[in-house]
């Protein structure tokens, strides 16, 4: 059990969700490690026309950057998903911090960067997954560009090409194996089959569009980056699979999807489908070229078998700003194979009133969005399907 308690350089609250602490899915060999997703609110997006009601000097990355380090080594997760980050802040700042603690991490900045010149690109902000490398090992790096998928895909609709081509969003995904310090617990010791130490595990992080008016890009880029997991996962298990190595690769998504818990995002993510005549597609006549993706006629589907480790009742707000303030940022788990044993709750609203904070940033808080954590419980043995997914429709 892991009991985690919110830092911002002040005395806050701790949450323990007593429902699914201590729960336990399965009897055998098991591996528990703790994921972070946060949007850290890059440099050039934290101007006083936009956060006004913070003071100048909060704004500052300088000022900023100490106190988003702050909160990644006091809840040390053993793998940390980020947003938002700046090209030469993960270089030359969060890697090297990063590797210090005994982390390892890769990075992609948005599509633009591709376009420009070698000053300009260090400005380009991306996404970044962090491991610890004691517990785990990269084996393979993957980038998912929605821009390029979405010329791919442009035959018959304009509005693939003029809504979709033109957003520059990515997600990154790394496929990791667990090392032998990942299953040293205090529950079912070391596996006595070594090949069960370097279970394969897909982390994907991404960053999509940001714009309400633009639902119907959210949720394609969503089912764009499902199709592209699956994809990186059948590939994945192929390939592990010839060199005698496990192939039940299990899946965790992190990630900014701002896209509120009723969206098509979030209902496509959950349920594993959604309807080709949903609201969010805006009735602007995609079906043509989205029939590559999996489904049918009348809906769109994944079959990961995919669960939200947060809720509403949980956690009432991820990015708390003056003008809005709702949940947009996920960690999605394989729910066949991992179980949350802890998670890390919201600020206490007294805490709000006390320092009459109306939106983040704040001079104790580094960004406009909270990190997310859980502690998950991962027994691959548990399901007999493969890749953490239901069974092929």
């Amino acid at each position: 059990m892991m009991c985690f308690v919110r830092c911002v350089n002040v005395v806050l609250v701790c949450y323990i969700d007593k429902n699914i602490i201590e729960k336990r899915r399965c009897y055998q060999f098991i591996s528990i490690f703790t994921v972070m997703c946060y949007n850290v609110l890059c440099d050039k997006y934290a101007t006083r026309q936009m956060y006004g009601y913070c003071p100048s000097w909060a704004l500052e990355w300088d000022y900023r950057k100490k106190g988003i380090l702050d909160e990644i080594r006091h809840y040390s997760a053993d793998i940390i998903s980020l947003q938002e980050v700046e090209t030469d802040q993960f270089y030359n700042f969060f890697l090297p911090e990063l590797k210090g603690d005994g982390y390892d991490g890769i990075f992609s900045p948005k599509s633009r960067a591709k376009t420009m010149s070698e000053s300009e690109r260090k400005y380009v902000d991306g996404c970044a997954i962090f491991f610890r490398s004691a517990k785990f090992a990269l084996v393979k790096e993957h980038l998912i560009e929605f821009n390029q998928l979405a010329m791919a895909n442009s035959e018959g609709s304009d509005n693939m090409l003029n809504r979709v081509m033109p957003k520059d969003n990515i997600g990154l995904a790394a496929l990791l194996k667990t090392k032998e310090a990942a299953w040293e617990n205090d529950i079912s010791g070391l596996p006595t089959d070594t090949a069960m130490l370097g279970q394969p595990i897909l982390v994907c992080t991404a960053h999509i569009h940001w714009d309400p008016e633009f639902c119907d890009v959210k949720l394609i880029q969503t089912m764009m980056l499902s199709n592209e997991l699956r994809s990186i996962l059948d590939d994945s298990a192929r390939t592990l699979r010839q060199t005698g190595q496990r192939d039940n690769v299990q899946l965790l998504l992190c990630g900014d999807f701002n896209s509120l818990p009723d969206s098509g995002v979030v209902e496509f993510l959950s349920s594993g489908r959604v309807s080709a005549e949903h609201r969010d597609f805006k009735a602007l006549g995609y079906a043509t070229s989205l029939r590559r993706m999996p489904g049918s006629e009348h809906e769109f589907t994944h079959n990961f078998k995919l669960a939200s480790a947060y809720s509403e009742d949980i956690m009432p707000y991820t990015n708390y700003t003056f003008d809005f303030k709702g949940i947009i940022d996920y960690i999605f788990y394989s729910k066949q194979t991992m179980t949350p044993l802890g998670l890390l709750g919201p600020l206490s609203q007294e805490w709000f009133r006390e320092h009459k904070v109306v939106g983040c940033p704040h001079p104790h808080i580094p960004s406009d969005h909270f990190p997310l954590l859980v502690e998950l419980e991962m027994c691959p043995g548990a399901s007999g399907s493969s890749n953490g997914l239901i069974g092929r429709r």
